[in-house]
């Protein structure tokens, strides 16, 4: 599909003067539209990975006008700190193309800029804070009303029953035999992968909005004063758990090492960055999270990370088919790495929740 015509079809304002292919994101395609007195982001939405751009496009819709409608109360500024979606010309979330692809636009937030990775607990501080008042801003949303985009998302013990043990009993012998340590790693842990689902449905912890990619690239600084406006990247808003987030950002983000290290004497959780996270996380959040989702919010690091590895080891066992790989056994170096990190997360768990206690 011309991208052109593709720009023609949205509500933008004056004409384009040029688009350009932008960003590096590995799931949707994405372009910028300069108009002149505007510049527009428009992305092709990836329908191998979500398959109902109608759910996914109400979602996204919904939570940005509420927290637009929330930062104008506040007296911030809505331009900057929340996506503005664009509908097409005829009112509609998302053009749909004559040959099916679907994209949708929203506006450029001028003079920002996204990081890879944190080189310094206060970047790290920073973006808690940016996820944080993410949590707080949505707090009363009816998180019910929202759709799953990826059903079972972070539903640890249906990933292990569905997914792991499958993989297990329909893998190759001799694959099976080259993961026995790590598969029995997983197993000796079952126990932990049913906590937070039973809170939320036991009703000891709310249903909130959940971003469920909550990496430091997904959220936008100012160029110039580096401070956080605004959590971007909205696909995978569903229900969920506040720990979800909270937790996979001290997975993927205080990590001493890569996610595929293979060197695990390199992989451990660095607390000085754990502390950083929650400072700024609960600077924004505490407000409006129950005493319990406090008490769990170190153990949501070490289930988010057992999490990620046993996807990591499934995907091994069901010879990669997943994610994608540089080398056959990237997949379980991959694991083994995450596994690392979960072990050191269990010895430092007293302290982790010593940190929480304090701030």
């Amino acid at each position: 599909m011309d991208i052109n015509n593709v720009a023609h079809a949205f509500n933008f304002e004056g004409e384009a003067i040029s688009i350009k292919a932008f960003g590096s994101g590995h799931i949707n395609s994405t372009y910028i539209a300069d108009f002149g007195s505007k510049q527009y982001v428009i992305q092709k939405i990836n329908t191998s990975v979500f398959k109902n751009p109608d759910e996914l496009m109400d979602n996204v819709f919904a939570v940005t006008e509420y927290l637009r409608s929330e930062i104008e109360k506040s007296g911030g500024d809505a331009e900057r700190e929340t996506l503005n979606f664009v509908k097409t010309k005829d009112s509609k979330k998302y053009f749909k193309a004559d040959n099916g692809e679907c994209y949708r636009a929203y506006v450029f937030v001028k003079d920002s800029v996204c990081f890879d990775t944190a080189d310094s607990p206060e970047l790290f501080k920073k973006s808690g804070a940016a996820f944080g008042r993410f949590q707080r801003m949505l707090g009363s949303f009816p998180a019910k009303t929202l759709s799953e985009t990826i059903p079972h998302f972070h539903d640890t013990l249906y990933r292990y029953e569905n997914e792991f043990k499958k993989a297990i009993a329909s893998a190759d012998k001799a694959v099976l035999s080259s993961c026995k340590k790590e598969t029995d790693f997983v197993i000796s842990r079952k126990s932990d992968t049913d906590k937070i689902t039973s809170l939320i449905s036991g009703g000891e912890i709310p249903l909130r909005v959940t971003h469920n990619d909550t990496k430091l690239n997904n959220v936008l600084f100012d160029e110039k004063t580096k401070r956080a406006l605004a959590v971007i990247d909205l696909d995978t808003v569903m229900p969920g758990s506040a720990l979800y987030d909270f937790g996979d950002s001290i997975r993927f983000g205080a990590s001493t090492a890569a996610e595929d290290e293979s060197d695990l004497s390199k992989v451990s959780l660095s607390l000085e960055y754990f502390k950083a996270y929650a400072e700024g996380f609960l600077s924004e959040a505490g407000e409006v999270l129950t005493k319990t989702e406090k008490e769990n919010l170190a153990f949501s690091a070490k289930l988010l990370t057992l999490e990620c590895g046993m996807r990591f080891l499934t995907d091994y066992l069901n010879g990669n088919t997943y994610f994608k790989v540089d080398y056959p056994t990237h997949n379980l170096v991959r694991a083994k790495n995450q596994f690392a990190l979960v072990s050191d997360i269990e010895s430092k768990l007293e302290k982790m929740n010593e940190i929480i206690k304090s701030l």
